[in-house]
């Protein structure tokens, strides 16, 4: 085990809006007021631990923007794949397990492992953070099979600790605590029980995890852990406060990839997220998070002619190639299982023919087995989603180099940024408008575009600033899926990003090394 680190200030970022523009806002430590429930526990609740609740710090608004949240420094590039636990028993029966130990994995829990194990079974990870529950110690159990390096159970990375709610079926919940159970669904991050604020406490806790995690000396580590963990870990590592809780969705044996890269003088590293929420079953299926009847899918089109390692600036107006043309065939595949209503491109080649993939299988959906009466779907070009001649306003001299290197934005001069994320500003409330149009009860929107006008989009879904571009990472072929359980006007949720697993043999591997270190 490594040692305990010393007790960690957290920053305003971590307990407020992550909008620089917001003004700052004091958390109140210690006990919740009014808000405080006196319940006695189920009989099945085992107490968490009450970890103090550190006061948080005022400071400049300008602190907020993204890469301002000071982590351990690091000497070489690190990966971190975060996997939340299988079905769980409890998961099974709908009750709230919070940091439990009652729980154990169902036999599809104990299948989604093996799924995930043979998912990252080329991978030569240095170490294994695990929570000590047993739900996700047999997980990591599953996943590390027979490697011999080190398995290390860490306190932190426990679930989020529920108090007085833990051991309770959902609808108990309503009945036994009724405003604070409603505070929960609605307003996690400000949810009080039994004297604490539960989210609060987990966002401090990540932060602490990253702390340890960072300090030791490995280069690709795997942490298994729990839906609320990792979603605390994901928001910390990038810069997202404690309101993006169920934002960014964890299903049971969800992957999702970190990269970590060393920075300037020995200064916090930089932090890209590679992917969120890769799972053994399809991300357009039904799972983890509240139901949805409209949902926006962004689509990066298919390899182009120059080659799967495209480079900066672009060629021109690209067609797909064979690898591309495959990989539009696989997307439209995956689809097949969504009623896609309207398709919308980037009037580049590559994004059109990508498209057209999609709308040919939707429409021949009767003939394949997949609906029983035919779909009709809407195709439409928007300008908004072109940003590749955005991108040949650079400046920069530098020799060609693989844009989709993650952190690959975050080279790029300021009045470039600037263009591409005031166009998807308007790209983005366009979707929007096409999801809230038409009296379909359920719809759903494809966007097809180039990576980085996407990775722009989910920026403008966040509602975060350009700062945070450099923040994400999509590969060719990929797809992300934002839903909109509120409807269009309410907050998006984030399901998957960059999501590739359907491309099969074709598939970026989860794992794969960082792009400038070749020994990693």
């Amino acid at each position: 085990m490594l040692s305990s680190t010393s007790a960690l200030v957290v920053p305003n970022l971590l307990l407020r809006r992550a909008d620089p523009r917001a003004g700052p806002t004091r958390a109140r430590p210690g006990r919740c007021g009014l808000l405080a429930v006196r319940s006695a526990s189920s009989s099945v609740t085992q107490k968490p631990p009450a970890p103090a609740i550190v006061e948080d710090r005022e400071g400049d608004p300008a602190a907020e923007l993204r890469g301002s949240a000071k982590f351990p420094a690091i000497r070489a590039a690190k990966r971190v794949v975060l996997v939340r636990h299988g079905q769980s028993t409890w998961n099974a029966e709908g009750r709230i397990q919070g940091s439990s130990d009652f729980a154990v994995l169902t036999k599809k829990g104990e299948a989604q492992a093996e799924t995930s194990r043979l998912m990252l079974i080329d991978d030569s990870f240095d170490v294994c953070f695990t929570s000590p529950l047993a739900r996700s110690k047999r997980t990591a159990e599953i996943i590390w099979g027979a490697r011999e390096e080190d398995m290390i159970s860490e306190s932190d990375l426990r679930e989020i600790d529920l108090y007085s709610f833990q051991g309770l079926l959902k609808h108990e919940g309503k009945a036994k605590f009724g405003t604070a159970f409603r505070q929960w669904q609605v307003d996690a991050a400000n949810f009080c029980i039994d004297g604490h604020y539960p989210v609060r406490e987990l966002w401090q806790r990540a932060r602490d995890c990253w702390n340890k995690i960072l300090a030791h000396e490995s280069r690709s580590v795997l942490v298994v852990a729990h839906n609320a963990v990792n979603q605390a870990l994901v928001a910390t590592a990038i810069g997202l406060g404690t309101e993006y809780f169920r934002i960014l969705l964890q299903s049971n044996c969800g992957v999702s990839v970190l990269d970590f890269t060393p920075g300037a003088e020995g200064g916090s590293p930089f932090i890209c997220l590679n992917r969120l929420n890769q799972t053994p079953a399809s991300p357009v299926a039904a799972g983890a998070g509240r139901k949805t009847s409209k949902r926006i899918i962004l689509i990066c089109h298919g390899v182009t002619e120059s080659g799967a390692e495209v480079t900066f600036p672009s060629h021109g107006n690209e067609t797909l190639n064979l690898l591309g043309i495959i990989q539009s065939q696989k997307i439209a595949e995956l689809l097949l299982d969504l009623k896609v209503s309207s398709v919308i491109s980037s009037p580049r080649s590559a994004s059109i023919e990508t498209a057209m993939a999609v709308s040919k299988i939707q429409e021949a959906a009767d003939c394949l087995g997949a609906d029983c009466v035919p779909r009709y779907v809407e195709m439409k070009q928007m300008q908004e989603l072109e940003c590749e001649s955005i991108l040949q306003q650079s400046k920069k001299d530098a020799a060609p180099v693989p844009f989709l290197q993650p952190g690959w934005l975050k080279q790029q001069e300021d009045k470039v940024l600037t263009a591409l994320w005031d166009q998807s500003g308007r790209a983005w409330q366009s979707l929007l408008d096409e999801l809230s149009g038409g009296s379909e009860p359920e719809k759903v929107v494809a966007a097809v575009g180039h990576p980085v006008a996407h990775i722009a989009l989910m920026g403008h879904c966040l509602g975060l600033t350009k700062e945070w571009m450099g923040s994400f990472h999509l590969d060719t072929g990929s797809i992300s899926v934002i839903d909109f359980p509120d409807g269009p006007a309410g907050r998006g949720v984030i399901r998957c990003i960059n999501y590739t697993a359907h491309l099969g043999r074709w598939s970026i591997p989860i794992t794969r090394p960082t792009l400038d270190d070749e020994d990693f």
